[in-house]
């Protein structure tokens, strides 16, 4: 899947990437500043945090122009408002995604194909920040790595991509975008226990209620008896959300440790991984996939498989204009209507009652994470 959906003051802010269902990679699932606030969505780029050294566009730069002339206002007001449309675009974009590679992995034929899909949305995630890398868009300057440097990141962040299309076709969308909510405790921990990092005790008690409506959820999910057509969650479903959760939380933590280290930004580092996981699943695909038959698939999965990457290219434009003029909070509300819309629109079309009994863990990971 693409998720690169997975610009800076001159004065340095650091600021996170909020999406994580990008590359499409959910994307990419990748945390937001809110120390360890965990972003929705997940089809496509992955949230990360993006370097200092970037401008944040002309947002901030309008913002400091002194004076009351027409000019600057109107000039602030057209800025503000292309950032709503690439907010609104990024959102729809998002929500889009998972529903869509959601409808692509219904098909028996694609179930059985994870890494090859995997492979196109690497690729599209390449292809679409060489593009923007190019000198007449210019977005962000290439800054080339050692392949052995770049080996254990780009490893990582392949069987990331791979679990979370694993865990979306074995689960039922609610419980796929409920569980992406453990990233944030997930990397609290790690960062506890192997960089000696802390977060602020009431920003700790509100994980909380998060880890329990998880947990309530992962609990009742397999037990469901809801209507009879309406997609079970089985232990298995359990079993890959939790080790998506942990693989996207490992890569979460190394790219935060990669970009202090070689002062890169997110996008500088995306654009060194996408191509080399792309070519390592690549070579790997004989030996892991079935492909279906071009002939027994109908077209219609075939148009939603590019449409899957047209969705992943928007996701991954999008992000960047997002991070450079939006900032950590606007962006962190960006991703909790994400994470409220899938789990929302995910639970009707499984035609739940109100009284599921996962529906109380549901309400409570949900209330933990806008607190």
């Amino acid at each position: 899947m693409a998720r690169g959906s997975m610009s800076q003051p001159s004065s340095p802010i650091k600021t996170r990437h909020p999406d994580r269902n990008s590359i499409a990679f959910d994307d990419s699932d990748v945390i937001e500043k809110r120390e360890t606030r965990s972003d929705a969505s997940s089809a496509t780029l992955l949230e990360m945090e993006v370097a200092d050294g970037h401008r944040r566009s002309d947002y901030l730069d309008l913002e400091k122009q002194p004076g009351d002339g027409s000019r600057p206002r109107n000039k602030l007001k057209n800025t503000r408002a292309r950032l709503t449309l690439w907010m609104t675009l990024n959102t729809v974009a998002t929500i889009a995604i998972v529903f869509t590679n959601k409808a692509i992995f219904d098909d028996p034929s694609f179930r059985k194909s994870q890494v090859a899909f995997a492979t196109f949305h690497l690729f599209i995630t390449a292809l679409t920040l060489y593009i923007l890398s190019r000198p007449l868009i210019s977005l962000f300057v290439p800054s080339p790595m050692r392949l052995r440097l770049m080996l254990p990141l780009a490893t990582t962040m392949s069987l990331n991509v791979i679990f979370q299309n694993l865990s979306l076709t074995y689960s039922s969308i609610t419980f796929y975008q409920i569980a992406r909510i453990l990233f944030t405790p997930t990397v609290a921990l790690i960062n506890f226990l192997f960089y000696q990092k802390s977060i602020p005790r009431i920003a700790a008690y509100t994980l909380i209620p998060m880890c329990l409506g998880v947990f309530i959820i992962s609990y009742y999910e397999p037990k469901s008896t809801h209507h009879p057509e309406a997609e079970q969650t089985s232990m298995l479903s359990v079993f890959l959300a939790l080790t998506s959760v942990f693989i996207g939380s490992v890569y979460t933590v190394w790219i935060a440790s990669y970009q202090r280290k070689h002062e890169m930004n997110a996008f500088q580092l995306l654009f060194n991984q996408a191509p080399i996981g792309g070519v390592m699943l690549m070579v790997a695909i004989p030996w892991t996939d079935t492909l279906p038959s071009v002939q027994m698939v109908p077209v219609n999965k075939w148009m939603l498989v590019l449409l899957s990457g047209g969705l992943a290219a928007l996701i991954n434009l999008s992000q960047f204009f997002i991070i450079a003029g939006a900032g950590a909070v606007s962006s962190t509300v960006v991703g909790h209507v994400k994470t409220c819309a899938i789990v929302a629109l995910g639970w009707v079309i499984s035609r739940r009652p109100v009284t599921d009994r996962s529906a109380f863990g549901v309400i409570l990971a949900i209330t933990s994470i806008v607190m």
